[in-house]
């Protein structure tokens, strides 16, 4: 009886780490609140920025910067044509301005990913213990729920927009740093030596050889971390960012699909965009690197 008791009884740690991660929680805020809140404010000016700047801009003008960058990046009108088109769909579905909102929290939040994961990733390919800490923390933000993220985001810097690209990049930064680390430990060996050999300093052999080389890797985790940023703009409007998300959010509380789906189109539009520009992009850039080599 005491065997079956002992099988049956499990200790108590969902208490401690319960209480440990809210008094952890609550001392950050206590002794780091103001530099939370000025990190917060320096975010918030730089999306308030994108933001209003995209929002003002007149749609024909966003229509041609959009089909300037999908010509340069294909040289194909095909593609350019359907660029535009697909954010003209946008605008003639009502979402135009919701839409803008979006594109300025993913472009605020890839930027973010960007002055984080580069230098992660180059770090790991440059230094293999560091890899060996990284990756762990790496599989566990891309396997706990996006929803979680909203928690200690929500508590640092309150609600709004702010918490919702935290937790934006910290969802989509992982793919990002395993990316850069890939293409870096990729290039080649001959052409590291080759570097070293006429005296390239390390910052030059990063630059000058491991970074040209590695684009393409490069490109390829730009555009998955700017569409696993876009997947988190239904998540992020839960807290107060807005966007083409809210309106998915609204058709959810409202038990209206139609609204939904006009959400749930445009989000699609914008990825489908987005992602055939990158691709794009990383694709010319992988065709001019042998001539670069």
């Amino acid at each position: 009886m005491s065997g079956a008791v002992a099988l049956t009884s499990f200790p108590d740690w969902h208490s401690p780490l319960r209480d440990g991660t809210n008094a952890l929680i609550d001392r950050l805020i206590g002794e780091f609140g103001d530099e939370f809140e000025a990190a917060s404010n320096g975010v918030l000016g730089v999306l308030v920025a994108v933001e209003q700047g995209l929002r003002a801009a007149p749609p024909w003008a966003v229509l041609a910067v959009t089909g300037v960058l999908a010509m340069a990046a294909s040289r194909r009108w095909s593609f350019t044509m359907l660029a535009v088109a697909g954010l003209w769909v946008v605008g003639a579905l009502g979402q135009w301005d919701e839409a803008m909102q979006t594109v300025s929290l993913v472009t605020v939040a890839v930027l973010l990913s960007l002055a984080v994961g580069l230098p992660v990733g180059i770090g790991c390919a440059r230094a293999r213990w560091l890899r060996r800490a990284v990756l762990p923390v790496l599989d566990l933000m891309q396997t706990i729920p996006s929803f979680v993220y909203l928690i200690p985001a929500a508590m640092l810097f309150g609600l709004g927009k702010v918490p919702a690209i935290l937790a934006t990049v910290i969802y989509a930064a992982p793919p990002l740093v395993r990316l850069t680390d890939l293409g870096i430990r990729q290039v080649s060996p001959q052409a590291v030596e080759a570097a070293r050999a006429f005296g390239a300093t390390r910052w030059q052999l990063l630059t000058k050889v491991q970074v040209p080389l590695a684009l393409p890797t490069l490109m390829q985790g730009v555009n998955q971390t700017t569409m696993m940023a876009l997947a988190m703009v239904v998540v992020a409007s839960m807290i107060g960012a807005r966007g083409v998300g809210e309106t998915v959010l609204v058709g959810l509380q409202r038990n209206d699909p139609g609204t939904g789906l006009v959400g749930g189109l445009v989000i699609v539009i914008l990825a489908i965009v987005l992602d055939r520009l990158l691709q794009a992009a990383g694709a010319r850039l992988q065709h001019r690197g042998p001539q670069r080599r």
